[in-house]
């Protein structure tokens, strides 16, 4: 049951995270977000600014958050679980610089991993990544292939997992490490770097401007809601069990960034023309999840048609 529960959400004022604290808040929990406001924004939560069972605490993960989280525990008493969600999300951004991606997605994670071990926390959700895949020849990619990202960002992630099973091995703590492949929804800001390839395909065509696809566009990618990933993370939360062992978070079904780009423009009204730019470094060509093992564990599978989750996204961008 999630009524009541106190429930530490990093990155919760972000994109993914902002979404999952409105559906634990919705179930009853009582939620703490730890946010350093690079990326999120006090507005993705502006609903729930009255709300009592919501606390919001500027903090910086790398920093620690013992002495942040200190206050909150003696009026509600000890964290029962963590959904760490707080990251830097840029593959590009990590190859240019490594050692910030250490930083956060390494070296911040492991300071909340320490918070949960000293304070015995119940669950920990860890949002890991397609990424640490790199490319693979056989699909739909399963949790059991082996891991060969082609990032620093995919290393972390990857690194992070063998911290969650070390964690619950040893420790006892239940850890779920959720491969997230390609998420989109309302919320994320297309003005980012870090933005995914919907969120700036919908913002330009949107304004008429035209897109530029990077490399031939026959890259594939498996799309995921918004809505149907906090779905997934708060069903996680709160299974029974955890070994550290990860679960994709997907549809299952691939779509091409050339076919993507095609179909947000006729859903922008075909105004944007679209061309081909050298391709990044770093970047996967195939990826598409086998999504069996979410749905035996905690019962999740996707919902959201991509058409349906496109047209939420463009409406949310341009409030129409």
């Amino acid at each position: 049951m999630s009524d009541n529960a106190f429930v530490v959400v990093t990155g919760g004022a972000g994109f993914i995270g902002s979404h999952t604290v409105d559906r634990l808040l919705n179930q009853g929990c009582r939620v703490a977000v730890i946010d350093n406001f690079s990326t999120g924004r006090l507005e993705n939560l502006a609903q729930w600014k009255e709300e009592e069972r919501l606390e919001i605490l500027t903090v910086d993960i790398a920093d620690g958050i013992f002495a942040s989280l200190s206050a909150l525990e003696e009026r509600w008493g000890p964290v029962e679980r963590i959904i760490h969600l707080a990251a830097q999300t840029s593959v590009v951004h990590s190859i240019d610089s490594p050692l910030g991606d250490v930083r956060t997605n390494y070296t911040g994670t492991v300071q909340v991993l320490e918070y949960a071990r000293r304070k015995k926390v119940k669950k920990i959700v860890f949002a890991s990544s397609a990424a640490v895949y790199g490319d693979v020849e056989e699909f739909p990619v399963r949790e059991d292939f082996v891991c060969s990202p082609l990032s620093p960002y995919g290393i972390n992630k990857l690194s992070v997992e063998f911290w969650l099973g070390y964690h619950s091995k040893v420790h006892g703590i239940d850890t779920a490490p959720l491969r997230f492949f390609n998420v989109y929804g309302p919320r994320q800001d297309p003005s980012s770097p870090y933005s995914g390839v919907i969120s700036i395909f919908a913002d330009r065509c949107s304004a008429g401007k035209d897109l530029t696809i990077f490399g031939d566009g026959e890259q594939t990618r498996d799309f995921v809601y918004v809505g149907d990933v906090s779905r997934a993370i708060v069903l996680a939360c709160f299974a029974k069990g955890g070994d550290g062992s990860p679960a994709n978070i997907g549809t299952g079904l691939e779509t091409s960034v050339n076919d993507l780009a095609t179909l947000i423009n006729e859903f922008c009204g075909g105004k944007s023309t679209i061309s081909h730019g050298e391709s990044r470094e770093g970047e996967i060509l195939k990826s598409v999840a086998d999504v069996s093992r979410a749905k035996e564990r905690f019962d999740f599978s996707a919902k959201t048609a991509l058409r349906d989750g496109l047209k939420d996204t463009v409406t949310a961008l341009t409030g129409g």
